[in-house]
């Protein structure tokens, strides 16, 4: 059986998201290590990382992994936004070896008119100083729903950036089921959802689908919208839930919810349980 747990908050310390993580009997956990909306945020303490390690071998060692900042543009043509998205991620990525967490999700980008050749050189290019700088953590490229001049929309051009890489080997993808169904790949019928999947681990490989967002989508298939719902609720449905969830590819690995949620973290207990109700 995959790996089911949520992106938790970490406000109050980033130890609480393993309690919030446990309140929900979760196998696997996503966080922000910073603020995600802001370019920089204060150091990460020692004695924030002793809890944050301690609370974690409380609870098992479950599978982590943070989600870069949603102000990162490695694809854009402009020089002093990409070079302000080098440093934050630079320091993501220490933060996350700090804390001992092995991936890093990030959104490639967008080419901001300039092409996607033009966009994926740029997001490559920085990505190779971004790795000159640091060590250990695997960067995630999470597919992306189409919308505007965004890169990732395509397995291809997901493909095409771990391929142009001189460091294939620091580079993963984590796979979102409400942006790819909005980005047109359709996983709700058995054999439409077979050809997508097949067709992604083609071109990328088993070994570099590393982490997966578990979400419904609010929009049609290929609307191009990045609008996240409850499991089985909306446009994807529960058979393409169960299309994935039992897929013996990914039996092993870990899916989190970046459904909406609630203060008492209800929501995150039912759509856990809709999914483990999936598995066969």
């Amino acid at each position: 059986m995959p790996l089911f747990g949520a992106h938790m908050s970490v406000a109050g310390g980033l130890e609480k998201a393993f309690d919030h993580l446990e309140a929900v009997d979760g196998e696997a956990l996503q966080i922000f290590t910073k603020n995600q909306r802001r370019w920089q945020s204060p150091p990460l303490g020692d004695e924030t990382a002793q809890k944050f390690l301690g609370r974690w071998e409380e609870l098992g060692n479950p599978p982590v992994a943070s989600h870069g900042s949603y102000l990162l543009n490695l694809a854009t043509p402009d020089p002093a936004l990409g070079l302000k998205s080098i440093e934050n991620l630079v320091d993501e990525l220490g933060r996350c070896r700090t804390l001992r967490i092995p991936y890093a999700i990030i959104h490639p980008g967008s080419h901001v008119g300039e092409g996607v050749e033009v966009g994926l050189k740029n997001l490559v290019t920085r990505l190779e100083e971004v790795f000159a700088r640091t060590r250990g953590v695997t960067v995630l490229l999470e597919n992306t729903a189409g919308a505007g001049n965004g890169l990732g929309s395509t397995f291809e051009e997901l493909a095409r950036a771990i391929d142009m890489s001189a460091t294939p080997e620091r580079l993963g993808v984590c796979f979102d089921t409400c942006h790819a169904f909005a980005a047109g790949y359709d996983i709700r019928g058995a054999d439409s959802y077979r050809e997508a999947m097949d067709h992604l681990v083609t071109l990328v490989g088993l070994e570099k689908i590393n982490w997966f967002h578990l979400n419904d989508s609010l929009g049609e298939l290929g609307s191009h919208k990045d609008r996240h719902g409850h499991i089985g609720k909306e446009q994807i449905g529960l058979a393409g839930f169960s299309n994935l969830v039992n897929d013996p590819r990914f039996k092993d690995h870990p899916m989190v919810l970046e459904t909406p949620k609630d203060e008492t973290l209800e929501d995150d207990r039912k759509n856990l349980a809709c999914l483990r109700s999936l598995v066969d």
